[in-house]
């Protein structure tokens, strides 16, 4: 009989994600239904894929359920004050240029609090990738409206509606300088991934907005049903398009979905335009910064 028994160890397939989180720390604190637990896999794979050296990457968060990302990425990681996470994640990236820095943070912590850091690290430049996940609502401290609550729905400081109009995220960041810039949602995982796998691979400011659900408070208040009622919204109302005017990329509520890949652009970095213009000016004089 002991010959026939099964090594549990040996007969379980090892899921490659686990090398990039920290296994110790789960089972994770998100609500059942979260689409931010999706998303974490989807960057695991793309860090998978992109065969960056893991000793020289680097993950900052901010505040909110997202900030809690950088507890679970088994990286170098960061969890920093409310909007705070691109001001660290330049400071790492000056620093040490050689490190490849990636802001993950929730809507409310990277364009409310944190939205004058958002526009000027894209301004210049800045070599960073920023995924930002957007539930639209402040998820962690009770539902409040966010700059992405879309037009009409409830949060719990707008119980009769917000008036609001809400970002375009995909717009402000190409409008501030952004050179690599995709929208997807959680539904779409292996778009989702690919996006991320190019924005890591990107030299500049590149951005990822990823929508996902926030069944217990967004969803709830707005009578949306669960986490897979909205993921069946984000599959039946998305519109792949790409390279399209980001001006069209507005979002309502509960309407069509613009998802794609519309920014991908080459410009100077903020460190290489640095070092071209001190260059010109005090010629052998003058050694290039690199941290």
């Amino acid at each position: 009989m002991a010959e026939d028994l099964i090594d549990v160890n040996e007969s379980m397939p090892t899921n490659t994600v686990e090398e990039y989180l920290r296994m110790d720390r789960m089972p994770h604190i998100w609500c059942p239904g979260c689409g931010i637990g999706t998303t974490v896999n989807c960057f695991a794979h793309a860090l998978e894929q992109s065969n960056l050296d893991l000793q020289k990457v680097a993950i900052v968060s901010g505040i909110g359920c997202t900030g809690r990302v950088a507890g679970y990425i088994n990286l170098d990681s960061f969890h920093t004050t409310h909007g705070r996470a691109i001001p660290f994640a330049t400071g790492l990236k000056l620093a040490n240029p050689e490190l490849k820095v990636v802001v993950y943070s929730g809507d409310g912590d990277l364009t409310a609090i944190g939205g004058n850091h958002f526009i000027h690290a894209a301004r210049r430049n800045v070599d960073m990738t920023v995924i930002l996940i957007n539930n639209f609502i402040y998820g962690m401290t009770g539902g409040q409206v966010a700059p992405t609550t879309p037009l009409t729905a409830t949060a719990s400081t707008t119980p009769h509606g917000n008036f609001e109009d809400s970002f375009n995220l995909p717009y402000l960041a190409e409008s501030c300088g952004a050179v690599y810039v995709a929208r997807w949602t959680a539904y779409h995982v292996r778009h989702t991934t690919k996006a991320i796998k190019e924005a890591l691979a990107k030299k500049g400011f590149s951005f990822v907005e990823i929508l996902a659900p926030c069944p217990t408070l967004f969803s709830r208040r707005n009578k949306l049903g669960d986490g897979l009622d909205q993921m069946k919204y984000f599959k039946e109302q998305s519109e792949i398009k790409n390279d399209i005017d980001t001006k069209t990329a507005s979002l309502s509520f509960q309407g069509k979905i613009t998802v794609g890949k519309f920014v991908d652009r080459e410009r100077p970095t903020y460190l290489d335009a640095m070092n071209e213009y001190y260059g010109k000016k005090f010629g052998d004089k003058y050694t290039p910064y690199n941290g």
